[in-house]
């Protein structure tokens, strides 16, 4: 017989080994790319030769990305406001109500995540294509912040609905009582406990979003999206310009997500200095 303290050791590695991997498996990638932004070389080669920051300074020479930049901030940002306010409706509706069919509301919320996004951004390009010439529109960044906003929504409804669950309804029914209106409950106790989660969402929907690919593809027509610009790039040749470009794209994600975290531990702070 294997002794306790042996198994519960090797368990201990075996999780330990499994997240080294994991880590490894998503950030070694991430890694390259940003080596091969640095290389002086004119092709991507390994291992690299030497290191120069000349990519960088040939981005800003010949900024032709700043349009892609500026559709993927648009389309990210509207993305964002419809997927947040929809998917905060939902979790409400799905937590603190109960109606007929709210289980096939469930199922029918969730089916976005079921699908891959290449399948999806095929499915959605089929029926704007048949939509497109009854009504006699054509494919473009309207028709991607649609897709965006199908596919991200599902995500932004399950965070929020993990705040609404968490929410304490005596407060609003305290708040009532004391002679608030609806709109004063609201305003006052209802969004500020469940702002943590909806920034969560938002900020999880929003780089879902600017770092999407095949739903954008599928659906931008002729209209290119970051995503999209560097794909087609590095589709026709194998230049460190275009590393270096995803390399400066993590930059204001980095920035976003910590800026997020910052915010939400403030509100956190405060809600619990409210109840408290």
């Amino acid at each position: 017989m294997i002794p306790e303290r042996l198994k519960d050791r090797f368990v201990d590695i075996l999780l330990v080994g499994t997240m080294a991997l994991l880590i490894l498996f998503f950030y070694v990638p991430i890694v390259t790319l940003v080596v091969f932004s640095f290389t002086d070389s004119r092709v991507l080669t390994f291992p690299i030769e030497g290191f120069s920051l000349e990519w960088y300074g040939e981005l800003f020479r010949k900024p032709d990305f700043l349009p892609a930049v500026a559709n993927s901030a648009i389309v990210a940002a509207i993305s964002t406001v419809f997927a947040t306010v929809l998917g905060s409706a939902g979790a409400v509706a799905w937590i603190r109500y109960r109606f007929r069919l709210q289980n096939a509301f469930r199922a029918i919320s969730f089916l976005p995540l079921l699908f891959p996004q290449l399948l999806l951004g095929v499915v959605m390009l089929l029926w704007f294509s048949v939509l497109g010439n009854w009504l006699g529109f054509s494919t473009g960044l309207a028709t991607v912040i649609i897709g965006h906003v199908v596919y991200i929504t599902p995500f932004a409804l399950v965070i929020v609905a993990v705040q609404v669950y968490g929410f304490d309804e005596t407060l609003e029914d305290a708040a009532r009582d004391a002679g608030a209106s609806g709109w004063e409950v609201f305003r006052e106790i209802t969004f500020p406990l469940l702002w943590p989660g909806i920034l969560s969402a938002a900020t999880f929907a929003f780089l879902l979003s600017w770092g999407n690919f095949y739903v954008s593809y599928s659906l931008a027509g002729t209209a290119r999206t970051l995503p999209i610009f560097v794909y087609s790039g590095i589709a026709v040749g194998s230049s460190p310009i275009y590393p270096a470009l995803a390399t400066l794209n993590f930059i204001p994600a980095l920035v976003l997500v910590f800026l997020a975290d910052f915010l939400r531990r403030r509100a956190l702070k405060r809600q619990n200095l409210a109840t408290a």
